[in-house]
């Protein structure tokens, strides 16, 4: 009902940037929350940012001062600006939405697919 598709990823240098896009799309009433994730080999998945449909704003502190997390509600996409990339970076990203579908009153948490991450020292 809700397909999320991310773009942008690639290797970059350590130090460099990169902008994460997120397009939404189906039969959704709203999008509520929505926000990136990440994992790593041999690793969990971890929040990264989160942002609400007011556009409040929260980020796991390993990327403070560094990430910046936006969106567009018309056209429903999400964006995460990465500056300053690690090598601790690299990563799957994935981004998430949390949509209202059909008569639900309460939301679902869809997935994307998800878009590599490189960042070499």
């Amino acid at each position: 009902q809700v397909q999320l598709v991310e773009s942008g990823g690639g290797l970059v240098q350590a130090g460099g940037s990169l902008r994460l896009s997120c397009a939404a799309s189906g039969n959704f009433f709203r999008i509520n929350g929505m926000g990136w994730y990440r994992q790593a080999p041999g690793k969990q998945r971890e929040l990264v940012a989160a942002i609400t449909r007011g556009g409040n704003t929260n980020y796991a502190d390993s990327v403070k001062g560094r990430f910046t997390i936006s969106r567009d509600n018309a056209k429903n996409w999400v964006y995460l600006q990465m500056n300053s990339l690690k090598p601790e970076d690299t990563a799957v990203y994935y981004c998430n939405a949390d949509a209202i579908v059909g008569v639900a009153t309460t939301p679902l948490r869809y997935w994307g697919q998800g878009t590599q991450v490189t960042v070499s020292s």
